[in-house]
């Protein structure tokens, strides 16, 4: 019989979910590298918690969900741990993102610096990858494939 963390686990080792997993990665861990580590020009840990938590408001214990959801979060989904519940954090973070910081500026990316901010249309496409790896979850060479042959009788 299955356990739970195996039923949420079980995936085939299909090749599209593991290009998803490492595109996700790629794009969101260093945003999280920024706020956790101070990587790639970003602030650390505390400046960003203070910003989180001063300039946009957000209660202390969000404030930290949002940078480990994005450094943690993003290597979970690359090393294909636990993809489908990481993927629907993810999926709350940026909807939460597309709400409090980028409704407002509408839904196109400032490529020409005609507005303030940055609208939604990113968000959009990493909700639908995520959403992707919650439908076929982790594929090849991930460790949900590992926690689910751990049963013979899966």
């Amino acid at each position: 019989m299955r356990t739970f963390i195996q039923r949420l686990a079980v995936t085939e080792p299909q090749l599209s979910p593991l290009i998803l997993r490492i595109v996700f990665a790629i794009v969101l861990w260093p945003h999280g590298a920024q706020k956790l580590l101070g990587f790639f020009g970003g602030y650390g840990f505390t400046p960003t918690m203070h910003h989180l938590t001063t300039d946009a408001g957000l209660p202390s214990p969000i404030a930290f969900l949002v940078i480990f959801l994005e450094f943690f979060g993003s290597l979970f989904i690359v090393f294909g741990l636990f993809t489908r519940l990481v993927a629907i954090a993810q999926i709350i973070l940026f909807i939460g993102m597309i709400v409090t910081a980028h409704l407002e500026f509408g839904f196109f990316m400032n490529w020409f610096g005609a507005q303030k901010g940055e609208g939604f249309e990113y968000h959009l496409l990493a909700i639908g990858l995520l959403v992707s790896l919650i439908i076929t979850g982790a594929g090849k060479a991930s460790l949900d494939v590992v926690i689910t042959k751990k049963d013979p009788a899966l």
